[in-house]
């Protein structure tokens, strides 16, 4: 009965984690893509390059700097703890910063080709109706690449609730705080017990699969 009451608590705070991290990410994602598609500057590359970071650096590196970064004795971390009382370090908060900077390319990079794709002659015509970029960008280009925006949500879903390295650099393992599902197997399969390892593997995997199978099912529709 134990068992069962963590393994409910440790999935709930994995999809908690993952839902937040998916949200706000998308509030970022929209912007930044627009930004990226439609921006020709020196500074461009610098940015989709420091975007595309986590696609290529290890996850436990990534982990370490932002536990450096907000640890309580660094400067930012002290005054995070000393003004806002927020403690980044070996708590939820934590894991969502960590989450939402780990898979921030999942979400920025399928929006920004989204964007790219659209030919200009639509935001060119939008422009000639004298409609603001703000009104543009949310009432004439959003609805053109929804596709592009939800394999953005899903993948970034995806990507967050199997994520380890990061947040286990960043939360810790703290039993119905920041102990997540990916924790819990690498915790269980170290206790040699395989069969709740396995319990939270099967889960993770079959919610991972629907997720995508109905994705491209309705990606298959709309393309119809």
């Amino acid at each position: 009965m134990e068992n069962f009451n963590d393994f409910l608590i440790t999935m709930f705070l994995t999809f908690k984690v993952a839902l937040i991290t998916t949200f706000v990410l998308l509030l970022i994602a929209i912007p930044l893509g627009y930004f990226l598609a439609f921006t020709r500057s020196r500074a461009t590359p610098i940015l989709e390059a420091i975007v595309s970071m986590p696609l290529v650096l290890p996850p436990s590196v990534l982990g370490f700097y932002l536990l450096i970064t907000f640890s309580p004795q660094s400067p930012l971390g002290k005054f995070l703890l000393e003004t806002f009382n927020l403690k980044l370090v070996f708590s939820f908060e934590g894991l969502i910063v960590g989450s939402v900077i780990f898979s921030l390319p999942f979400m920025v990079n399928p929006i920004q080709a989204g964007f790219a794709a659209l030919p200009k002659s639509l935001f060119e015509a939008a422009l000639t109706l004298g409609k603001s970029r703000i009104r543009i960008l949310y009432s004439v280009l959003l609805p053109n690449i929804s596709r592009s925006v939800l394999v953005g949500i899903v993948v970034t879903f995806a990507h967050t609730i199997g994520e380890f390295g990061v947040v286990m650099m960043i939360g810790g393992n703290i039993q119905g705080q920041t102990r997540l599902a990916s924790i819990a197997i690498y915790d269980e399969v170290e206790s040699l017990n395989y069969a709740l390892a396995h319990q939270y593997a099967l889960t993770l995997f079959v919610i991972t699969f629907s997720v995508l199978l109905i994705t491209f099912y309705l990606n298959k529709r709309k393309a119809k």
